[in-house]
């Protein structure tokens, strides 16, 4: 396969899978935004969400003051925002038009349809109506374009760039996310100290994170039991079958690399093995026994890392 062919499938999953993970992340913020809370508690949860994306700079140049009606419009339709929902499903779309060739009708007509479709939401006033219906929406059409693919195209390597890029995005999204979540509670977390007095956030806090993964009926069905800060970070990071844990989405990205290895990319499949070991073989009390924080700095490091090197391997060398 030409390598700008793979560059423009591997960044069309990539930017499908990162507007829904934004629209999960807001909507998660625009419900928990309407309960019972101090401002402090409501401005660090804003805070927090243009942290997991790096934004705070660039929110604080356009509109200044961190309120929810600024957030949602910076991170929903603002164009020069690159992690906006907008300007992700544009990129998105244009990497799809560019290998119309590659894709079967049925992904290329989702592809389309979804940025068709997105305009006449915002136009139409349907955002500011419903934001959590919107975002709902921003969901189904990446569950869409999944299933699609799945569906209907031939698994040959265009198939298997489609799937690396939407679990390289999966996996940096969820480090990123447990990330800035627990440094919330603690500088550092390495477990819940058993004298520390309840918080205000605390249930809505740990119920937030995994909501916003599709984790929160998962995590009842495994444990049984109270939400605690050290079974999320068990879920989210180590659990095999937990759809969108680091060590499912690590899965899938070492296998489809060994399925369109060539010459130059056994540096990146060994680093991806090793990964991958790490989370296979991990244990949560080790992990939080050095840190939370600087384990998932150092997996967040080692995925890009990752994604330099299927870039270097594959793709055209161009910055998207």
């Amino acid at each position: 396969m030409l390598s700008r062919t793979a560059d423009h499938l591997f960044w069309m999953s990539r930017y499908t899978e990162r507007a829904e993970n934004t629209a999960r992340m807001l909507n998660v913020a625009y419900e928990t935004s309407m309960l019972p809370q101090s401002a402090a508690v409501a401005e660090e949860s804003l805070l927090g969400l243009l942290s997991i994306s790096e934004l705070i700079p660039a929110y604080t140049q356009r509109h200044g003051g961190v309120t929810r009606e600024g957030v949602l419009e910076f991170m929903v339709r603002d164009g020069s925002n690159p992690s906006s929902i907008l300007a992700c499903l544009r990129a998105a779309r244009e990497n799809a038009r560019a290998v119309r060739g590659a894709l079967t009708t049925e992904v290329w007509e989702t592809q389309n349809q979804t940025w068709l479709e997105l305009h006449r939401q915002i136009d139409s006033g349907a955002f500011e109506r419903d934001p959590g219906q919107f975002f709902e929406w921003v969901k189904y059409r990446s569950h869409l374009s999944r299933g699609v693919t799945l569906g209907t195209m031939l698994q040959d390597e265009a198939f298997h760039f489609l799937r690396l890029g939407t679990f390289l995005e999966r996996a940096d999204n969820t480090a990123r996310l447990l990330d800035v979540k627990f440094h919330a509670v603690n500088a550092d977390f390495h477990g819940s100290a058993r004298e520390r007095g309840p918080q205000e956030f605390d249930f809505y806090h740990w119920s937030a994170i995994l909501r916003s993964v599709s984790a929160f009926e998962v995590y009842r069905k495994v444990y049984r039991d109270v939400i605690t800060p050290e079974r999320v970070a068990d879920l989210l990071i180590l659990r095999r079958d937990m759809p969108r844990s680091l060590h499912a989405s690590l899965h899938e990205v070492a296998e489809n690399l060994a399925v369109v290895a060539n010459d130059q990319s056994c540096e990146t499949q060994r680093k991806a093995g090793r990964l991958l070991a790490d989370l296979q073989y991990g244990r949560i009390d080790e992990i939080l026994a050095t840190g939370l924080h600087a384990y998932l700095t150092q997996f967040l490091d080692r995925v890009n890392e990752l994604g330099a090197g299927i870039s270097r391997d594959f793709l055209v060398p161009v910055y998207q």
